[in-house]
């Protein structure tokens, strides 16, 4: 259960109950994990949520043999009560006050405060920059995982606690145990790229995804096995290993040829996870490698998750932008409207949100394609705030392309390289040894006439793809000539 391998902890507990039928903590068992993953942004499906409910009703039914079990049965009840006329976003701040009340009823309930700094950091708001229920998890956990270094719910919750640019670092000595403590979870030997990503580690990230995907493979968790390939593709593309990348688009559909949507829980990714994996690996293999035109020939795929959807038309539009494919651009622009439209009216405000962030990319760059400049940049500024004013979900390892990223590469079409170069910076404090961000420095340095900077940072590009291709991208070519002349 600690390590989100949902489906084997509902096997154990009923084991339990089999042997001992009065054992209501089983019930609350059950139920927390037919909740799924606490990090999942989108709203839980109505089977889901009748099956925990199913399972609440039967630990209160009765067995419990001590207020502290009821307590805990009660605790997770609010993440199913009163469904058709609460929201999900209260239900789950229910959920994490009545641990709260529980933790600090039974102080000596290690268990108990762990749980509720899980709830704390799940349900942190992602426009709260300061991090504040992030920070009041992270000092329970923090303190609990000096006095027990190999418990694996401490390691996981803190990798998830801190997933987020300003606090990644403090996740660094989790992350690397994490894996050694449950070896044989998939999600565990997974969950120590999020903290590598947010730092930029692009090494230890490529190792721990293939280890994980070789285990989810072994497990038969398929949307699992996705999201560590998402990951990994990720981590290959930012090192400049392209041709490792393109394996992973061609691997990924015969991988999805045996996903079933139907499985609601597994491990740690559902349904939602392996569609959004689908989309983005080859969303991401054609924009890091600038390959306009083939971005803009993507196929989506639609899907019950519209934001999933979202990702190739992002690609397609963005694509078709750079390519000067107009129609194509304007074609992509209006499905993302339409499909954020579609979010809000199924109320996944956050995922509404991130669509519309992509759609105003995608007009951004349309109309600089259109000559239209002064609306461009006014729009990606817009862009780049809404951006920061958000987090990235846990499904992905990042943007597609950030947005600051994207203005900086706008500002140097327009041979603006100082203002670009604020930009990169920009996008490397969030996004931390992104190629093309550090590319982008570089030469937006040089044409700033700032040589010193310009070598700093294509010296940093060089040590991050110090194993890319050989004879691969030119910029890498160009970082080698721009430094072995000074």
């Amino acid at each position: 259960m600690h390590s989100f391998q949902f489906a084997h902890a509902i096997e154990g507990f009923k084991e339990t109950l089999a042997s001992d039928p009065s054992c209501a903590i089983a019930y609350w068992g059950i139920a927390l994990s037919d909740w799924g993953n606490p990090f999942g942004t989108g709203q839980r499906p109505a089977a889901q949520l009748e099956q925990g409910l199913s399972a609440v009703e039967q630990g209160r039914s009765g067995h419990a043999k001590t207020e502290r079990e009821r307590a805990y049965i009660e605790a997770v009840a609010r993440l199913y009560a009163d469904v058709g006329k609460t929201d999900q976003r209260s239900r789950i701040l229910a959920y994490e006050s009545a641990m709260a009340d529980l933790s600090s009823r039974y102080p000596d309930d290690e268990e108990a405060a762990i749980f509720h700094a899980l709830a704390l950091a799940a349900s942190a708001d992602p426009a709260d920059k300061t991090y504040a229920r992030q920070l009041q998890a992270g000092a329970i956990l923090d303190k609990l995982f000096a006095q027990h270094p190999d418990h694996p719910g401490l390691a996981h919750y803190i990798i998830h606690t801190y997933d987020v640019a300003p606090l990644a670092g403090r996740a660094v000595g989790a992350a690397r145990r994490y894996a050694e403590i449950a070896p044989s979870a998939p999600h565990a030997l997974h969950m120590p790229s999020h903290t590598f990503t947010r730092v930029g580690y692009w090494q230890d990230s490529i190792a721990a995804n293939r280890a994980a995907a070789a285990a989810s493979d072994r497990e038969g968790q398929i949307a699992e096995e996705l999201h560590d390939m998402d990951y990994l593709t990720y981590a290959y593309l930012q090192r400049g290993q392209d041709r490792a990348a393109l394996s992973m688009v061609r691997s990924a559909g015969e991988v999805f040829s045996r996903f079933d949507p139907k499985v609601l829980l597994s491990g740690a990714a559902g349904p939602p996870a392996g569609y959004f994996a689908h989309a983005a690996i080859p969303a991401r293999y054609c924009l890091e490698r600038r390959a306009w035109a083939d971005a803009a020939k993507l196929e989506p795929l639609a899907t019950p998750f519209p934001y999933t959807d979202a990702i190739t038309y992002l690609a397609r539009g963005l694509g078709a932008a750079r390519a000067g494919d107009a129609a194509t651009a304007r074609s992509a622009l209006d499905s993302l409207g339409q499909l954020q439209q579609q979010l809000s009216s199924m109320k996944e405000s956050y995922w509404a949100n991130q669509v519309e962030i992509q759609r105003q990319e995608v007009s951004a760059w349309l109309a600089f394609a259109q000559g239209d400049q002064e609306t461009a940049l006014r729009s990606m500024r817009a862009v780049a705030e809404m951006e920061d004013g958000t987090e990235k979900s846990a499904v992905t390892p990042g943007p597609l392309k950030p947005a600051h990223e994207l203005l900086g590469e706008m500002l140097l079409e327009l041979k603006r390289p100082a203002d670009a170069l604020k930009e990169f910076e920009a996008t490397l404090n969030k996004e931390p040894n992104r190629f093309w961000a550090l590319y982008g420095a570089a030469r937006s340095a040089k044409l700033a006439g700032d040589e010193r900077t310009s070598r700093d940072y294509f010296r940093k590009l060089l040590k991050v793809a110090d194993s890319g291709d050989e004879h691969g991208r030119p910029e890498l070519a160009e970082a080698m000539r721009e430094t072995k002349s000074n």
